[in-house]
């Protein structure tokens, strides 16, 4: 990333100073962007919601009228502190949770079982934890979300969706080895996935390189094969996951299906 987290411009009071260099390479842009998004769009909803949003839409300064980053908007503030925040816990997370589900595009961990002290196990995923790292800067910066009750019918929806969530995520591997078969139907994804589990630094492998020159033959590295390979293995991808959706949802209807029967 662009960005210089690590420079004597970040206050010595951000609580995640101890984010280390490993921490920090785990953010992508798609992760910064997300929170700077995040965090504008909750301190205008705070604002918002107090009378406090300014003409210019920028936060409201709070802390003795500047910001800690030198910027006039403490969502930009929020933000600094939040990708330092996001970037301890999810390498915390990694290191300390148990995986529960794995992406079936890059076959790397999307979602944790996390056990808070004094609560139940859930999954997190980068979202979630995300969404903690913007709410823990933003009380840091001086904003405190507009407190609402939950009803018990949302309640009741957190509790399904929760049970549902945790229940696919145990059989997720059933799930995906349904959607993949025998594999004939992605013979594109079937080689890229032989090229990358024989390699020994994917970040040094050329997997649709080798893979292009696998079918196409000719020059290593051919951009027209490369894009060919590409584009059929995104389509691959893409038919794969709707398959797995597929099961996952018949899963879930099934299940609330036979909960309404029993409950009539």
């Amino acid at each position: 990333m662009s960005h210089a987290f690590f420079s004597r411009e970040i206050p010595s009071t951000v609580p995640a100073e101890a984010a280390t260099r490993e921490d920090m390479a785990r953010v992508t842009e798609a992760d910064w962007a997300a929170i700077v998004t995040h965090a504008h769009r909750y301190c205008w909803k705070v604002d918002g919601s107090r009378s406090r949003k300014r003409a210019d839409r920028s936060a409201t300064i709070t802390r003795d009228g500047h910001a800690a980053y030198g910027t006039d908007d403490v969502s930009d503030d929020i933000a600094h502190d939040a990708v330092l925040i996001y970037a301890r816990r999810l390498g915390m997370i990694i290191r300390g949770c148990v995986v529960a589900s794995i992406d079936v595009t890059t076959r790397e961990a999307d979602r944790w079982q996390y056990q808070p002290h004094d609560a139940d196990m859930f999954l997190v995923d980068r979202a979630t934890i995300r969404s903690w790292a913007v709410t823990d800067a933003a009380q840091r910066n001086g904003y405190r979300p507009t407190r609402r009750d939950t009803s018990p019918e949302e309640l009741e929806t957190q509790a399904e969706h929760l049970a549902a969530v945790t229940y696919l995520s145990g059989v997720s591997h059933v799930v995906f080895a349904a959607a993949w078969g025998d594999g004939r139907d992605f013979p594109i994804l079937r080689r890229v996935i032989a090229v990358a589990g024989a390699a020994e630094d994917l970040g040094r492998t050329g997997v649709f390189a080798i893979v292009a020159q696998q079918i196409y033959g000719g020059k290593y590295g051919s951009r027209r094969s490369v894009i060919k390979v590409r584009d059929a293995a995104l389509a691959e991808a893409r038919e794969l996951t709707a398959r797995c959706d597929s099961i996952r949802d018949a899963l879930t209807h099934h299940d609330r299906h036979r909960r309404t029967t029993t409950t009539d």
